[in-house]
């Protein structure tokens, strides 16, 4: 059975990014909150954030709020900063596993499908 799971590293401190809200929405002919967490110490959110339960196939968006954790670092940014909320549009299929991380600094971002 398939699940999405999401991690946060902080390129810019070297080390996982705590405290981040993340939303994952549906998207079809409506835009549909699906879950939300913030990560914890290790940049992870506590649960998988599809799973058997609550599994869909199709497009989804992951929304990071970075800016206010890369503020509350201590990071000069401008306002409106660079990047405030990375979103990242993915597709998934049924039954298969995704783990979608987020490597960030207060000026750039990169993701992958990892395992």
């Amino acid at each position: 059975m398939g699940k999405l799971t999401t991690h946060i590293l902080d390129t810019a401190h070297g080390g996982p990014a705590a405290g981040v809200d993340i939303r994952l929405f549906a998207i079809g002919e409506q835009r549909e909150l699906v879950a939300s967490a913030a990560t914890n110490e290790d940049g992870r959110t506590p649960s998988p954030l599809l799973n058997d339960k609550n599994r869909l196939s199709g497009t989804f968006e992951l929304e990071f709020d970075i800016g206010p954790y890369f503020r509350a670092r201590g990071v000069a940014l401008s306002e409106p900063p660079f990047l405030d909320t990375v979103v990242i549009r993915f597709a998934v299929q049924p039954d298969e596993d995704y783990h979608v991380p987020l490597l960030a600094s207060p000026w750039a971002y990169s993701t992958y499908r990892g395992s």
